[in-house]
């Protein structure tokens, strides 16, 4: 596969998924300085989820916290994954969304979805059987509203009439947007439709894996339906990622909190339960079944490119965080994936090793003392003819 296929671009992810007895306000300033951090190793990208339930996932306003983001960073790009539509009315999103376009200087994106905790939809009212026509129903306005276009619109949750963005996106020509994606076609059938990205979430799972197959054909199909167009660079895949020195580093940092996160997400989502006995042999479950990535830079870089051989090749890269580790490990996680993945994929190290490797095989020591012999030889000659004189 030509490298042309592999991403460039790399973000970090969270949802956040903290473990429970640590204070809010402490968890919400270490979100903030791993973006922080990221932005200053070279990452392109980071997002931040939306949930209002299940005390593992905090942030019920990512706008709010990627404002924060925006002004103590510098060139990292800040997007929503995801903001869940059936919670907002779709102009005030909207709205919210090009005020973080503007405080960033154009680094807003937007990732919607139609929310994933039943439990914030039950404290909402809203039926979970509607989510996803609900999600559609407010994506296709906020797309219209951000492309500077008049909305009237009515449903049976929202309603505007000749609705009209008084201030546009920063961005030009418009406001980055994608649409969340797992293992359902729902996703890319919106992609396509409206002429969005996508991000697939959970991506090396084995489900969400074999669906990435077929995702892009079918996100490509919708768009040629729809008149429009969609573009392999504005394709993420994430995945829950944890890399150290060592695999045996990188599972002894997992047991920190491996088991309190990964049965949460085993109640809320499709990752299976475990029946192991110790958080050992849950981790290597995990590992052993593809759900989690979790081992040094090597194994990051050959999960790229086995995801991308499984899709024929996409834009970005996102690495979910997790408290699986202790913040400071999480740290050094993200160090390790700018020191050894991104240059890996960027090329940046490609020209490194060649030049290397042309001057070690080269005689180029035997040239050196070759010249050297002969400028002291020249610089003698010269004493002993100053001498004769």
């Amino acid at each position: 596969m030509s490298e042309s296929y592999y991403p460039t671009s790399f973000g970090v992810f969270m949802a956040p998924f903290h473990k429970i007895g640590v204070s809010p306000s402490v968890l919400f300033e270490r979100d903030l300085q791993v973006i922080e951090l990221a932005d200053r190793l070279g990452f392109q990208e980071a997002w931040l989820g939306e949930h209002h339930s299940g005390g593992h996932e905090p942030i019920g306003s990512p706008e709010m916290m990627l404002a924060a983001a925006s002004q103590r960073t510098n060139t990292i790009r800040l997007g929503t994954a995801v903001n869940s539509l059936p919670y907002h009315n779709p102009f005030l999103l909207a709205e919210r969304l090009v005020m973080l376009d503007h405080l960033s200087r154009g680094r807003a994106m937007m990732g919607f979805g139609p929310g994933q905790l039943l439990s914030d939809a039950h404290m909402l009212g809203i039926d979970p059987s509607r989510q996803r026509d609900m999600m559609l129903e407010g994506a296709e306005v906020i797309v219209r509203l951000l492309r500077g276009e008049t909305v009237t619109a009515k449903s049976d949750w929202f309603e505007l009439h000749d609705a009209k963005l008084q201030v546009l996106p920063y961005s030009v020509p418009e406001l980055d947007v994608v649409v969340a994606a797992v293992t359902s076609p729902s996703g890319p059938v919106t992609s396509g439709r409206l002429g969005v990205g996508m991000i697939n979430l959970s991506s090396t799972n084995p489900a969400a894996f074999d669906a990435l197959r077929s995702h892009w054909n079918i996100a490509e199909t919708e768009a040629a339906k729809a008149g429009r167009t969609i573009s392999r660079k504005n394709w993420r895949l994430s995945a829950i990622s944890h890399i150290a020195e060592t695999e045996d580093q990188a599972r002894e940092d997992c047991k920190h909190g491996f088991e309190e996160i990964w049965n949460y997400l085993a109640h809320i989502s499709p990752l299976p339960a475990s029946d192991k006995p110790n958080v050992e042999d849950m981790i290597d479950e995990a590992i052993a079944g593809g759900s989690v990535l979790i081992g040094t830079p090597d194994t990051a870089i050959e999960t790229i490119r086995r995801l991308a051989d499984q899709t024929g090749g996409f834009g970005s890269f996102i690495m979910t965080l997790t408290d699986f580790t202790t913040y400071e490990r999480q740290l050094n996680a993200v160090k390790l994936w700018a020191e050894h993945v991104i240059p890996e994929f960027r090329g940046q190290l490609k020209p490194i090793r060649e030049h290397n490797k042309w001057v070690l095989d080269g005689e180029w020591k035997a040239e050196t003392m070759a010249a050297i012999n002969a400028a002291t030889a020249k610089y003698e000659a010269q004493q002993q003819t100053g001498a004769s004189n």
